[in-house]
C-alpha cells in the first residue's frame, strides 16, 4: 500500500502566508489598495474608511491598525504632490504597470518616510513586501527597493526645493482660488490643507466647562476644540448626549437662524446631522429631509444619543411637496466640498470643474424650489462647505435677480463668532480654512464655509 500525502502548499503560496502574517504588513496593503481607490478609481475616502461596507480589508483589521490606515492615506493624499513630484525625480522613466499598484506601493512607503514618524527601514522593509506578495508589482521589487533607499541617502537634497502648496493642489483648483481671494490667501488656504483638521465639539451648554473637562478651549461661537485627538466614543459626555462632533465653521451657519425654540424649522440635506441637532436641541420642531435613507438613519441614530426628537424624511427635494410651510429653513446644498479638504483629502484628486458646474445647477434647482416653503416672513439659510463663489455669492445674486420677492438680511461679525474676516462686504458669511488662528496652544483653521441670510417678503 502507497503511503498518501498531503500536496504541499505552491512555494509562492507559502511565502505570500509568511508575509501576510509579517506585523505591519496588512495595515501597509490596505493602505496602499484604498490609496489606489481613491487615486485611479475616484472613490471617495469615507466610502472605503466605511465599517458597514467600505473596503473588506480595512473593516478586517483591528482598531489600532486602522487608524494608522487612516493616518498613512490622509498623508499619502495631502502629500500627494510633493510624492509624485519626488518620485518623478527619483525614477529614470515612468513605471510601465498600468494599473497604478507600484506607484501606490511607492506613495505609502515614502509618506512615511517623509510625513510621519515611521522608521525608514521599516517603510522600506513593507514595501519591498508589498511588491514581492503582488503579482503586477513583483517585476518592479528591485525598483522599489533601489528608489526608497535612495530616497533615505538624499532626502535633504530631494525635499529641499519643493513648492508643496502648488503642488498638493491641483492647478485648476488653485488658479480658481487666486482668482476668488488673491494669491496670498490662495496659499495660506493651500498650506491649511497639508494638516489635519483639529477636533471640534459643539456642546448643548456649558461649553467652558466641557472645555475643562475634555481638555480643550472655546472658540468662534462657542466651540470646544480639543487639545488632542481622541477616540470619540471614549470622551466623557458621548454616552450622556452631551455633544457632538462639529467643526467650528459648519456650527455657524444654523446659529443665522436666530432664535428658533417652538418654531417649525426644515433642515434640508440634513444628513449627518450636526445642524440638525443644533437646532432641535435650541427648541425648534425640526422636519430634517435627505435624500439619502442610509445616511438619515445615521442620523437618527445620532438624535437618539443625544436625546433629541426630530422628524426624518427621506426625499428627493426637487420632487417634494411639504405638506405645510416653515417658520425657518436650513439649505445646505449638495457643494463640491472643497472648504473640508482638511477633513477629506482625498477632495482635490477625486472633483473635477466638470463636477462643480453640475453642483452649480442642482443648487441653484433647489434654492428656487424650497424658497417658496418659507412663510412669508421667514427665513432662509443657504450655506455650502465649498470654497468656489460660484456655489455661494454668485448662487445668491442670481436667486435675487430671478426672485424679487426675497432679501439680504446682512450677517454680523458676533454672529460669526466675533469673527469679522468671515463676514463679507455684502453681508454673507466666508469662512476660509486659513482663518482662526491657533489659540492658547490649540490647533488653529476651520472649514471652509459660505453662507447667505434670506428673508422672505
Amino acid at each position: 500500500m502507497t503511503k498518501s500525502h498531503r500536496p504541499s502548499k505552491p512555494k509562492n503560496d507559502q511565502n505570500a502566508a509568511k508575509l501576510a502574517d509579517k506585523p505591519g504588513f496588512a495595515s501597509r496593503k490596505v493602505a496602499a489598495d484604498i490609496l489606489g481607490n481613491v487615486v485611479h478609481k475616484r472613490r471617495p475616502l469615507d466610502g472605503e474608511l466605511d465599517l458597514a461596507g467600505g473596503h473588506s480589508g480595512f473593516r478586517a483589521l483591528a482598531a489600532n491598525d486602522r487608524s494608522l490606515v487612516r493616518a498613512i492615506v490622509g498623508t499619502c493624499l495631502r502629500h500627494h504632490g510633493e510624492i509624485a513630484q519626488i518620485l518623478d525625480w527619483v525614477l529614470d522613466r515612468p513605471i510601465p504597470e498600468k494599473t497604478g499598484r507600484v506607484l501606490d506601493i511607492l506613495h505609502v512607503a515614502v509618506g512615511q518616510m517623509l510625513f510621519m514618524d515611521i522608521p525608514d527601514r521599516a517603510a522600506v522593509s513593507l514595501a519591498v513586501d508589498l511588491a514581492q506578495s503582488d503579482r503586477r508589482a513583483l517585476p518592479y521589487k528591485g525598483l522599489v527597493n533601489g528608489v526608497l533607499r535612495r530616497l533615505g541617502r538624499e532626502k535633504d537634497e530631494l525635499t529641499g526645493d519643493l513648492d508643496a502648496d502648488l503642488l498638493n493642489t491641483p492647478a485648476w483648483l488653485f488658479q480658481r482660488w487666486v482668482a476668488a481671494y488673491g494669491e496670498t490667501k490662495a496659499r495660506g488656504i493651500a498650506k491649511a490643507h497639508q494638516s489635519e483638521a483639529a477636533l471640534d465639539l459643539t456642546v448643548k451648554e456649558n461649553a467652558e466647562s466641557w472645555a475643562q473637562q475634555l481638555d480643550g478651549v472655546v472658540i468662534g461661537a462657542g466651540t470646544v476644540r480639543l487639545k488632542q485627538k481622541s477616540a470619540v466614543e471614549q470622551l466623557d459626555g458621548f454616552d450622556q448626549g452631551a455633544w457632538w462632533v462639529q467643526d467650528a465653521a459648519a456650527s455657524l451657519p444654523a446659529r443665522l437662524l436666530g432664535p428658533v425654540a417652538g418654531l417649525n424649522v426644515a433642515d434640508l440635506c440634513a444628513a449627518p446631522g450636526g445642524k440638525t441637532a443644533q437646532l432641535a436641541s435650541s427648541g425648534a420642531h425640526v422636519t430634517a429631509i435627505d435624500i439619502s435613507a442610509s445616511r438619515l438613519k445615521r442620523l437618527a441614530e445620532n438624535m437618539a444619543r443625544l436625546n433629541l426628537s426630530v422628524e426624518t424624511v427621506a426625499a428627493d427635494l426637487r420632487a417634494y411637496e411639504p405638506a405645510a410651510r416653515f417658520d425657518a429653513i436650513l439649505l445646505d446644498a449638495p457643494c463640491s466640498a472643497t472648504g473640508t479638504i482638511r477633513r477629506h483629502p482625498d477632495v482635490p484628486l477625486i472633483k473635477k470643474p466638470q463636477d462643480i458646474e453640475k453642483l452649480i445647477e442642482i443648487q441653484s434647482d433647489l434654492l428656487g424650489k424650497v424658497a417658496y416653503w418659507v412663510k412669508p416672513g421667514g427665513m432662509i439659510v443657504y450655506c455650502t462647505c465649498s470654497l468656489e463663489p460660484a456655489e455661494g455669492e454668485d448662487q445668491i445674486a442670481a436667486f435675487l435677480h430671478s426672485h424679487s420677492g426675497f432679501e439680504i438680511v446682512p450677517i454680523a461679525a458676533d454672529e460669526a463668532g466675533g469673527r469679522a474676516e468671515a463676514v463679507t462686504k455684502d453681508g454673507y458669511l466666508r469662512t476660509l480654512p486659513s482663518q482662526l488662528a491657533e489659540i492658547d496652544g490649540v490647533q488653529g483653521g476651520w472649514d471652509g464655509f459660505f453662507a447667505a441670510r434670506l428673508r422672505r417678503l
